[in-house]
């Protein structure tokens, strides 16, 4: 190889965007929420089931009631962007899908945010011990409504 074309071939190297390696992608993602969910309150339920990180996307649906009644649903999606960054992306009731930045982020919680929905705004979910929390709520802290999930099946770690 010639000098002139090693120093072209080192600056495209060096000029194209390389992609993050796999594995570090799928560990910015939020694992510990992997896995099957369940809250019972009286007849109240809920539940939450999240796949794993693969391809730097992890698909989501959860669904609440009363006894055997469905009260609501959603699809969602947590995915590493283009740019890097993490977003929540999230489909009541097949809806258009309303994005939520991630905003703070830790090896057990996450939480993301869009100030410009009406409600939530906030979104955020947390291990404590072998429960599963989530909670919703406006930017300041209120109107907080919060889900105490137990692991149906085993959550993937």
């Amino acid at each position: 190889m010639s000098v002139r074309h090693f120093v072209l071939a080192l600056a495209v190297a060096l000029a194209t965007p390389h992609a993050m390696p796999a594995k570090a992608a799928e560990e910015a993602l939020p694992g510990f929420l992997a896995g099957t969910w369940m809250m019972e309150d009286g007849a109240h339920w809920s539940d939450e089931l999240w796949s794993d990180a693969k391809g730097g996307v992890m698909l989501g649906v959860s669904r609440s009631g009363f006894g055997s009644q469905l009260q609501s649903w959603e699809m969602a999606r947590i995915e590493r962007k283009a740019d890097g960054s993490i977003s929540y992306f999230v489909q009541p009731q097949g809806k258009a899908a309303t994005e939520f930045r991630q905003v703070l982020r830790s090896a057990e919680s996450v939480e993301f945010a869009n100030a410009a929905n009406p409600y939530p705004q906030r979104i955020r979910y947390w291990r404590q011990g072998q429960l599963l929390m989530a909670e919703i709520s406006r930017l300041d802290g209120s109107d907080v409504v919060r889900w105490n999930y137990r692991p149906v099946v085993a959550p993937v770690d």
